[in-house]
């Protein structure tokens, strides 16, 4: 069991390796090679350019010693940008998205205060643990285990319940009705997007009489004749896209076979055809790559004409466009038909949000796919538990001298002993969870969603569900997934919340071990962006040829809304869980939220690159795993009162999770509608404005391509490859002030989709 001194070690630990990350940060950033790196946001924007300096070595070392001097100035600027210009920056998604870290920082700085004013001293002033046969540490003293049986004091942990609860249901009711007027007001003032007149039509009914792209035309000219414009059918085009991605791939090895040829006229460049180039036939790889292009382009070329002439490759779906944005509201919000099974209407992704691959799965096998992956999320869920196992045997010096005899001299050393028990679980358990997001992003697209935003938000919901089963309750009863399933199924339900109330606070050390690995340590590495640093460096030395190829280069990432909110949420549920019974706990969270809330609001202003804007979707998720630590607090809390034999205390804390349901109910039926639908008068307004202000607008025109497939843009682009490459060759690390093409955000990294095309009106 970790004492004080343990925790000490791993705090001393994480510290340092905070501040080592941030002072190499603060160093890094100030050289000028690295400027594209640290700042990839501002040149995708067109609004900054390479450092330039006179010399050789000052194009890559900052040799003015001043600006060493306020290496820590990136913390007060990151602070600086008010938020509605940081929405206006970076999107309302970035700007809601720190707002979680606020609400921590607003729901655990009163709750912290209160704990060790009142929970603290109470749990100290008693020698329970100390006349008990029990091993505990200096920190179980200051938690509920040192409170006796049907002791009085427990009515102090009762009342902080209640207060607790309250506080935390008055911060996200404020936060909710704030968040949702700033959603209104973000569509109400947004430029023009494709989606705001646009629907996804599914499951269109065959008509023996109409093709697909007929049919939907019809239907919509006869129920909706004053408003349709026009339409664009959905192509199975994934063979192509394949095509054209082992193209994009041949591409970039002929350009790094030329530029290696070029540096190096005498030698041509070789390798082998087998797997990564380890075994196979020897070839010339500029020769291979061209004929490897040109043979793809043939397939390319034969594959797009059999997807336009022959009708299989049509699926039973549109999006359909219309002549307003009241129109395609009434449209996306209502049933078409008396059959709700068919003609299925809702709103479109933008255009960058759409995952084209699964709109070409056919809707009747969604429910099939689904249930699949929920079997198959079911045992990675339960199966995990053995890793998690393993590293909670780490915190146990026992569990190692058992399985490891022979190590006994060597954990019996104080030092090793420390980091073993106060550094070692929580990283070990970092390193497991590592390919985790990849996993359940892969269940997420094997489901059948067909935008990048909702793939996102459902792949969140499966990781927090896995954190809260593995990382919390896993943690807390240690054993094999078998054993803890057997426990689960063996156990009387009112039992349950008894059992791991009793283990909770013997296990608030590990968390605290792990929220320093990850919150502080964790965070302060993301920062630093070691990964992407030297992938820049490597594309910029053996890939780059001009200030396109540059740019591209740059990998300015995004915020990962499937990984962080999720684990961001982690911290919520342990704050909660251990406010009443070991308060300890909480500064350490505290620092998280603030240190996290710092470090992000620079990501977000100087690198961060959203590939998409929900308009705070996410945000109903966010209350909901909330208010759900919430309740499990207090459920978890109520079996542990149970164990304290405290009868008169036990039974009033069962308002307390009806309460808290009841409360969510309200926020859901007073602000969640603002999260789902559009509203008919917001639509209306702007509809209103934008015809005054634009009567001459070609609506059908700027639509007309706006869900054309990514791969059958690829054609026009394809057609003068052969001269942009000459281009590049003559303008070879020829250095450019020009504006950039791309904007915030990005394109997406799964379609292709260049950014929505936005008109100059801003309501």
């Amino acid at each position: 069991m970790a004492t004080l001194q343990d925790l000490g070690l791993a705090a001393g630990i994480n510290v340092l390796s905070a501040v080592v990350f941030l002072v190499v940060f603060a160093f890094l950033r100030l050289q000028p090679f690295n400027d594209r790196v640290y700042f990839p946001k501002w040149y995708l924007r067109g609004l900054r350019s390479s450092p330039t300096h006179s010399g050789a070595v000052q194009k890559f070392v900052n040799l003015n010693y001043k600006s060493y001097l306020k290496f820590l100035a990136w913390m007060p600027e990151a602070l600086k940008m008010p938020e509605a210009e940081l929405i206006n920056h970076a999107g309302l998604d970035s700007a809601v998205y720190l707002r979680i870290y606020l609400i921590g920082l607003k729901i655990f700085v009163p709750i912290a205060f209160l704990g060790f004013a009142v929970l603290v001293p109470v749990n100290w002033t008693n020698d329970t643990l100390e006349n008990s046969k029990l091993e505990f540490s200096d920190i179980d003293k200051l938690s509920i285990s040192n409170i006796p049986e049907k002791s009085p004091k427990l009515w102090a942990h009762l009342v902080m319940a209640y207060a607790f609860t309250f506080w935390t249901c008055y911060v996200l009711l404020r936060e909710y009705e704030i968040v949702s007027s700033m959603r209104l007001h973000f569509l109400a003032t947004e430029k023009r997007r494709p989606d705001q007149f646009t629907v996804l039509v599914r499951n269109v009914p065959p008509d023996p009489d109409e093709s697909v792209s007929e049919h939907v035309e019809h239907f919509f000219l006869v129920n909706h004749p004053n408003n349709y414009l026009s339409h664009q059918v959905v192509y199975n085009a994934n063979v192509l896209a394949k095509l054209v991605e082992k193209k994009k791939t041949a591409r970039n090895w002929l350009d790094y076979s030329q530029l290696k040829h070029e540096r190096n006229p005498k030698k041509r460049p070789t390798h082998k055809t087998g797997f990564l180039g380890l075994w196979g036939e020897r070839v010339d790889s500029i020769d291979y790559y061209t004929a490897e292009i040109e043979r793809l382009s043939e397939e390319e070329v034969a594959e797009r004409a059999r997807i336009r002439k022959s009708s299989k490759y049509v699926m039973p779906a549109a999006f359909v466009s219309f002549k307003s944005r009241w129109a395609a509201a009434v449209c996306a919000q209502t049933q078409q038909t008396r059959d709700p099974g068919i003609w299925l209407t809702a709103w479109a992704p933008e255009p960058r949000d759409v995952y084209w691959k699964n709109l070409a799965i056919p809707l009747v096998s969604l429910s099939v796919r689904r249930l699949i992956v929920a079997v198959a999320f079911f045992f990675l869920t339960f199966f995990f538990m053995i890793p998690i196992a393993f590293v909670q045997s780490l915190a146990n010096l026992e569990g190692i001298e058992r399985a490891a005899p022979f190590l006994r001299p060597i954990i019996k050393v104080p030092f090793i002993k420390s980091f073993i028990q106060g550094f070692l679980p929580g990283i070990a358990l970092k390193i497991f969870l590592i390919l985790l997001p990849t996993i359940l992003m892969l269940m997420s697209k094997f489901e059948g969603i067909v935008a990048i935003s909702a793939l996102e938000r459902r792949s969140a919901s499966k990781y927090y569900l896995f954190i809260l089963v593995n990382v919390f309750l896993g943690s807390v009863i240690a054993g094999t997934a078998f054993q803890q399933l057997d426990t689960f199924i063996h156990t009387s339900t009112n039992q349950i919340p008894i059992t791991i109330g009793q283990s909770i606070p013997l296990k608030a050390t590990f968390f605290i071990t792990y929220i320093m690995v990850d919150g502080w340590a964790g965070v302060a590495g993301e920062i630093l962006r070691l990964k992407p640093l030297i992938i820049f460096h490597l594309k910029n030395f053996f890939l780059v040829k001009t200030e396109k190829d540059r740019e591209s280069a740059m990998d300015p990432g995004s915020i990962g809304f499937n990984t962080s909110e999720p684990q961001v949420q982690l911290y919520f549920l342990l704050g909660l869980v251990y406010s009443v019974n070991t308060p300890f706990l909480l500064p350490f969270i505290l620092v998280f939220f603030g240190f996290s809330y710092l470090v992000y609001r620079h990501q977000i202003i100087n690198v961060y690159n959203q590939e998409y804007e929900s308009g705070a979707q996410f945000w109903p998720d966010v209350h909901r795993r909330i208010i759900s630590a919430l309740v499990i607090s207090q459920v978890l809390l109520l079996g542990l009162m149970s164990t304290k034999k405290a009868s008169q205390t036990t039974p009033v804390l069962l308002a307390l999770p009806v309460l808290t349901i009841w409360f969510h109910k309200y926020c859901q039926s007073r602000y969640q509608p603002a999260f789902e639908k559009f509203p008919l008068q917001e639509a209306m307004m702007k509809d209103t404005l934008e015809r005054c202000r634009e009567p001459n607008l070609d609506l059908k025109g700027y639509l007309a391509t706006a869900y054309t497939h990514p791969v059958f843009k690829e054609e026009d682009e394809d057609e003068d490859y052969e001269a942009q490459v000459e281009r590049s060759r003559e303008s070879w690390l020829v250095p450019t002030k020009r504006s950039s093409k791309r904007n915030t955000p990005v394109p997406s990294r799964c379609n292709d989709s260049p950014p929505s095309a936005g008109g100059e009106i801003d309501l």
